[in-house]
């Protein structure tokens, strides 16, 4: 390959635009599809992907978080509430408070958190989610308590309601290229800042980086990301519900990204994608659905450590590597030929 393609490719993120592509290109599902249970499943694979997105931003600085739900609690119920009790409606508002909200509460929970690494900050995080959970059920005069928030107005575009099957997947199909677009914007604007601290935070500190600043930017897009997903959550059920955000929700989103392989930003959606639809299709087995699930999670990472991507992504350069070799030792063996005749 040429060398100033590919540094061009690394400087505008290779992986980071084809997953924006991709995410892009599902605006052709609402426009040609019908059946009520694509539409479904198309938003269930694009809201997995949103919250992996934040589990990955976090592993690019070699942090495993479980907060994603809690941050996505904060992005939904920030929706409901607003419309329920202030009539906004406006989808690009709403996305808006979604990100901001989340991203200011990330910012001064992260003076704490993000002191912390390894299982510490794993158990400190998970704790949050259990607090965050608590607090759902505890709080009716806010959240609704068990009941939820429920009859949240259909949002709107400029005016136009987004009220059917196919407008509520492209609501969700904006907040994924929303989330896609900021996840991209972070991790290649600061790539190598991130993969210094995921390398060896100590050292990185040693010369003159400020790991701080970078860990705390990275929570705070990360938050605001998990709160797009929260938003588009909530839009698709039309009620703000605890159990939408259960503390173990936060396993399948991590399973996600690591899955679908947590080098790349497309290793997200892939997880996300496979994973889903494994998920509904082991569904049919009833009280073999979970066994069947785990295993497939089990025999993924053990046959696929790089994850689906990254694995792909070895066998692509092996085989690339194999046949400049032949090609390279072919070049010989033409010469002597020519020299023989």
């Amino acid at each position: 390959m040429n060398p100033y393609r590919s540094t061009l490719l690394q400087r505008i993120g290779f992986g980071e635009t084809l997953t924006v592509a991709v995410i892009a290109l599902t605006f052709l599902v609402p426009a040609f599809a019908t059946n009520p249970i694509v539409f479904s499943v198309t938003n269930q694979v694009l809201v997995a992907s949103t919250a992996a997105f934040s589990v990955y931003i976090m592993l690019r600085m070699n942090l495993l978080t479980f907060a994603v739900p809690t941050f996505m609690a904060l992005g939904g119920y920030t929706v409901a509430i607003f419309g329920l009790r202030f009539g906004v409606t406006d989808v690009v508002l709403l996305a808006a408070l979604a990100f901001v909200v989340p991203a200011l509460f990330a910012l001064p929970l992260g003076a704490l958190v993000l002191r912390l690494r390894g299982v510490y900050f794993v158990l400190v995080t998970f704790v949050l989610t259990e607090i965050t959970q608590l607090a759902l059920f505890e709080m009716p005069g806010l959240s609704g308590g068990s009941n939820g928030l429920v009859g949240i107005p259909i949002v709107t575009f400029f005016g136009i309601p987004l009220a059917d099957n196919r407008a509520v997947l492209q609501v969700t199909i904006g907040l994924a290229l929303a989330a896609a677009l900021a996840t991209a914007a972070l991790t290649v604007r600061f790539r190598q800042h991130f993969a210094a601290i995921e390398e060896n935070e100590l050292l990185a500190q040693s010369l003159g980086l400020v790991v701080w600043h970078y860990k705390a930017l990275g929570f705070v897009v990360a938050a605001g990301v998990s709160g797009l997903a929260g938003f588009a959550l909530v839009n698709m059920l039309l009620m703000a519900h605890p159990s939408s955000f259960n503390p173990l929700s936060s396993v399948n989103y991590i399973a996600y990204a690591i899955i679908g392989g947590k080098g790349s930003m497309l290793g997200p959606v892939v997880g996300a994608t496979v994973l889903v639809f494994a998920s509904d299709l082991f569904a049919i087995k009833g009280e073999y659905s979970q066994f069947l699930f785990g295993f497939l999670l089990v025999t993924v990472v053990l046959v696929a450590r790089d994850g689906i991507v990254g694995t792909i992504k070895r066998w692509i350069c092996r085989s690339a590597r194999t046949s400049s070799e032949a090609g390279k030792a072919a070049v010989p063996l033409a010469v002597a030929s020519e020299g023989r005749s």
